[in-house]
């Protein structure tokens, strides 16, 4: 009985915020759900079928522009077609017809900021980096693109229609001048924005970081009213930097928002770097313990530039007993992994169990999934860990255990050269559960792990795919995996 309330949990968190009007098989933000599981529910998918994975020879998408967003995916109640949704550097949104990949309708957002426009940065043209996200009631898709305006680069966050790509009235929202006159000052050129925004309690979050060498910045979340969009509020670590550029972005668990924070530049006490935030959805500024988590280390971190927020925060519920632990995972860029109290988060040094993972780093986004009674979680990473290959690029999947204290320990390490984001899909939220990652700026090659062991279910195309940067991810539908990649998108089907 212990093990089925487990199950119905978990397929329920790995949906949960969905709202009442999205169609089941919609994938409306980052990694399928707002606490970044990625685990995708596929009936269809069993280990014995993912060997049959190939190329839809159907599918065709042409697209302008490099792609690091993860696409979208919207089906309307009762439709019987549905879309992909792409955006690309090129300040390009596409809604492409999902079996076929031809475009449904695009829209054009502006110019992009080139690279002579900003003082740093690894990526040019610069336009929409960070994953969009759905609202199902209103059936809009909003997102931030960096624009070139006339009075310089400036990030709006737009609100377009799904049935045509028109923009909804009252929107963009320009970031730069909501904050001109405030402290922290938000510049433009500096501030960067990659993580994937999230829908919640009626609003939009926008989390950024900063460009690639950049400074000043600081780590920043900006909550835009859904019904006024002239109602922008904002949170703001103290210390200059403390980006926030995990992939994941902004996370909820239903209840809260969540976010992980990068180092921070001259600060000998502590001010809201290398740490695990809540946030309340009106983004005030707390100092109660409950609220944050930062290592004891955490000034070896901000010096060694080894960000905990290499990685969203991951929501998990363990079995423990009667009552499952409501926990955080955390991973940090210097490989070690935290467990942490997602009531009472610790403040500094408050964490219930820490790990070492790897010797080398940990990369990108995670996916977790239930095996038995632990909860695993795979992540791209590279050097010792369980590899037989000290320098490999590969995934290692590390198991956490309900308990007092709760544990974590190696479950299995996959050999995949390059640094994709996994995702997982299950039959049922734990049946079946398959590892997928692409070796994006390594093998190139879209690669399947069975979850509970490790063993190879799929390892192809032999000779790669075009157009993958660093810690992309996939989605899993009913039918197909998508992977996006500069100037397409490409389409496996099962």
């Amino acid at each position: 009985m212990r093990r089925i309330g487990f199950v119905l949990f978990v397929v329920v968190l790995s949906l949960g915020g969905l709202p009442a009007r999205a169609d089941p098989s919609s994938i409306l933000t980052y990694h399928g759900s707002p606490n970044r599981s990625g685990n995708f529910v596929v009936p269809s998918l069993t280990w014995d079928r993912a060997k049959t994975l190939r190329f839809d020879p159907a599918f065709h998408a042409e697209l302008s522009g490099k792609i690091h967003a993860q696409p979208l995916y919207w089906q309307p109640p009762g439709a019987k077609s549905a879309l992909l949704i792409a955006v690309t550097e090129n300040n390009v949104v596409y809604a492409l017809d999902a079996l076929s990949g031809q475009t449904v309708w695009k829209r054009e957002l502006g110019p992009p900021v080139g690279r002579e426009a900003l003082p740093c940065g690894d990526i040019a043209p610069l336009g929409v980096t960070g994953t969009p996200v759905i609202d199902a009631a209103s059936e809009t898709l909003f997102l931030d693109a960096a624009i070139n305006l006339p009075s310089g680069p400036s990030d709006l966050v737009f609100a377009l229609a799904l049935k045509d790509g028109a923009i909804v009235p009252g929107w963009p929202v320009d970031i730069r001048g909501a904050f001109a006159d405030q402290n922290p000052p938000f510049l433009a050129t500096t501030q960067n924005q990659r993580g994937a925004l999230l829908v919640f309690n009626n609003t939009v979050y926008v989390p950024f970081g900063s460009f690639f060498g950049c400074a000043p910045y600081h780590g920043t979340v900006v909550g835009v009213s859904l019904s006024d969009p002239h109602k922008v509020t904002r949170w703001a670590t103290r210390a200059e930097g403390g980006g926030i550029w995990a992939q994941g972005g902004v996370v909820s668990d239903g209840a809260s928002l969540f976010v992980a924070t990068g180092n921070t530049y001259g600060t000998a006490d502590w001010a809201d770097g290398e740490a695990v935030i809540r946030l309340p959805p009106d983004l005030h500024h707390s100092a109660d313990e409950r609220d944050f988590f930062a290592p004891t280390d955490w000034h070896d971190l901000d010096v060694n530039d080894s960000d905990l927020g290499v990685i969203a925060p991951m929501p998990l519920d363990l079995p423990a007993g009667k009552d499952p632990q409501k926990l955080v995972l955390a991973l940090g860029k210097d490989g070690k992994a935290y467990l942490l109290d997602r009531t009472h988060l610790g403040g500094v040094g408050g964490a219930l169990a820490i790990k070492k993972m790897s010797g080398w780093g940990i990369y990108a986004a995670a996916a977790a999934y239930p095996v038995a009674d632990s909860i695993y979680v795979a992540f791209p990473t590279e050097g010792p860990g369980c590899l037989e290959d000290p320098l490999r690029k590969g995934l290692i999947t590390l198991a956490a255990h309900g308990g007092h204290p709760p544990t974590l320990a190696v479950a299995w390490c996959g050999k995949m050269q390059g640094f994709g984001a996994p995702i997982v899909t299950t039959t049922d939220g734990s049946a079946n559960p398959i590892v997928w990652a692409v070796g994006a700026q390594g093998d190139n090659r879209l690669h399947g792990f069975k979850g509970d062991t490790g063993e190879v279910l799929f390892d192809g195309p032999k000779q790669g795919l075009a157009g993958l940067h660093r810690l992309q991810t996939l989605i899993a539908t009913q039918d197909r995996l998508y992977v996006g990649a500069d100037g397409t998108i490409y389409a496996f089907a099962f």
